[in-house]
């Protein structure tokens, strides 16, 4: 099918985060190397089937204290690139500060539509929370974090009303969410490449769009964005901040200095990070 709106060069540039990071394939490989070293040496439970899907599995990664907060993650990839196995390592400096780690994957887009795809999330989550004590952690303690499009999912978490979906989950099913380079308004995207695989039309980039809609339960919110991101991950950011700033949320937002799109996620990992520090400091 043709392209029915013209890509906006201006938008492509600042959304295209791999064109921005020449070496971005090299720090994936990186990525994948230093997480399946950390599998071969947690203790983890890896290929946790949420669904029927390939992709709708977890690994699960214990830090061995009991009933320590979990931070449960979602990778970045715009919704089509990504697997969970390059982000192992994203939990060992949370394992060795005393927190359970779940990284998540999920099916990507074209293969699903977008709302399929968080659908998808929630039901992963919802399996998380009810499977918790067989898997050797707290389901009282789930926090949730996730990376650009992982972001995006996050903040749609927030508008989850979970007894709507099964009358046994709580209300707060999720205690805080960590929202890293996010994206919560999606007709930007509509006018670069990246919407070339989500094929989102005019009802489903609205009803998809984060500030659009209503938060469910007022869980704390950490909004972070790198320091040297594009200028649309900061708009991106306030926008989300403007939007839910009147729904009685705990909102901080967050910048890390120097970092890019790719740099807050090794942020992330690495424990002398101002961004580790805080996000551990921000969980329940």
């Amino acid at each position: 099918m043709a392209r029915q709106i013209p890509i906006d060069p201006h938008l492509e540039d600042d959304y295209n985060n791999m064109a921005r990071r020449p070496d971005a394939p090299e720090l994936l490989q990186h990525w994948s190397e230093l997480s399946a070293a950390y599998r071969r040496r947690a203790d983890a439970e890896l290929d946790c089937a949420y669904g029927d899907g390939q992709r709708e599995r977890m690994d699960i990664f214990r830090c061995g204290i009991k009933h320590a907060p979990l931070f449960a993650y979602l990778h970045g990839g715009y919704w089509q690139r990504g697997d969970k196995s390059i982000y192992s390592f994203v939990a060992e400096a949370f394992n060795e500060a005393g927190i359970d780690v779940a990284v998540i994957g999920y099916p990507l887009c074209p293969q699903v539509s977008m709302t399929q795809l968080v659908n998808r999330i929630t039901t992963a989550l919802s399996w998380l929370f009810l499977q918790a004590a067989q898997l050797g952690v707290s389901a009282d303690r789930i926090n949730l974090s996730g990376h650009s499009a992982g972001g995006h999912l996050t903040a749609m978490v927030q508008t989850t009303r979970w007894q709507a979906l099964d009358p046994g989950l709580p209300t707060d099913l999720i205690k805080s969410a960590i929202l890293l380079s996010g994206l919560y308004r999606l007709e930007p995207l509509r006018h670069t490449t990246i919407a070339d695989a989500l094929n989102l039309d005019d009802a489903e980039t609205a009803r998809l769009s984060p500030c659009n809609l209503a938060v469910a339960y007022p869980a704390p919110m950490l909004i972070a964005v790198g320091g040297a991101e594009s200028e649309a991950f900061f708009r991106q950011a306030d926008d989300l901040i403007g939007s839910w700033s009147g729904d009685g949320l705990l909102m901080e937002k967050y910048i890390e200095p120097g970092a890019d799109h790719f740099d807050i996620v090794d942020r992330l990992a690495n424990p002398e990070s101002e961004i580790f520090q805080h996000s551990v400091a921000w969980l329940s």
